[in-house]
């Protein structure tokens, strides 16, 4: 019993230390490759159709300790309905959820919950706007990121839902023209010819701040995987250290997506100093796309 206790006071650190990463691993590891393609207003070829949707479990590893479960991941496309008064082009929005789950959450009842809806240009896939929920336990905030394409800037507010009457955070960005956000990234990454051996440079924003990720697509390997044993190419990004997305941690993300024309990321995985974290896709749904 000693020994189960000290593990389970050290995933709780782990958990602690590593949530965010968690929430954030899947996103930022396909964020990097869209790098410095130009998103102007050219169509794009899209891999996807509204209506689809990714399963992901996400599972921690440490010492003796084996893939615990820890969360789930969805994504989903949904077409947004078209103003008929309206000029605006037309716009898909991108869910991104994650919330954590099974035998780590019931044991040490730590619970966390995010989603995010990321709305973008349905032909050149450009974000306009990014809305969030975060929940960890009790504590509860929204925000809402808004795109300025003329400026370049995006205008980043928070607030505390369980407290009205508090001041909104808010930040301020400017960006090249090429950002995106942690969901739409994902999206516009499987747009791309990904070739072993490149390197980019991705501005990337969240929670208003813009982060310059530099990236690498290192290889090709045969996996076997929820959509059948494939052939995926594996991206690095550099997300670690100051200035970076996740300035306090040391570690390593990877990715791998399919290597066909669908580039669904099959799995991501985050190493760091406490342990691994494994993000695996289940499932892959394709819905009936809403009427237009």
């Amino acid at each position: 019993m000693g020994t189960i206790g000290g593990q389970g006071v050290l995933l709780q650190m782990i958990f602690a230390k590593y949530k965010i990463s968690i929430q954030l691993a899947l996103s930022i590891l396909v964020i990097g490759v869209a790098s410095s393609f130009a998103l102007g207003q050219t169509a794009v070829v899209r891999p996807f159709e509204p209506g689809e949707q990714l399963a992901y479990k996400a599972e921690i590893s440490r010492s003796l300790l084996k893939k615990i479960d820890v969360a789930t991941f969805r994504f989903q496309v949904e077409e947004l309905a078209l103003n008929a008064h309206a000029e605006a082009p037309p716009a898909f929005k991108f869910i991104g959820d994650v919330a954590s789950e099974g035998f780590f959450t019931k044991l040490f009842n730590v619970k966390f919950h995010q989603h995010v809806e990321s709305t973008v240009n349905a032909n050149s896939l450009v974000v306009q706007k990014t809305f969030k929920l975060d929940e960890q336990g009790k504590r509860i905030r929204t925000s809402e990121a808004t795109f300025d394409s003329k400026t370049n800037k995006v205008v980043w507010v928070e607030r505390d839902p369980n407290d009205p009457s508090k001041a909104a955070r808010t930040q301020t960005g400017d960006f090249s023209g090429t950002v995106q956000d942690v969901v739409s990234a994902i999206y516009y990454l499987r747009t791309q010819k990904l070739d072993p051996g490149t390197s980019f440079e991705m501005e990337i924003s969240d929670s208003g701040r813009v982060y310059k990720v530099p990236v690498r697509v290192s290889e090709k390997k045969r996996m076997k995987t929820a959509i059948g044993k494939i052939d995926a190419v594996n991206v690095v990004p550099q997300v670690f250290g100051e200035g970076a997305l996740l300035p306090n941690t040391k570690g390593e993300l990877s990715i791998w997506l399919s290597d066909d024309r669908r580039h669904i990321p099959v799995k991501a995985q985050f190493k760091g100093e406490y342990g691994t974290f494994d993000i695996t896709l289940k499932q892959v749904t394709q819905l009936s796309a809403p009427a237009k």
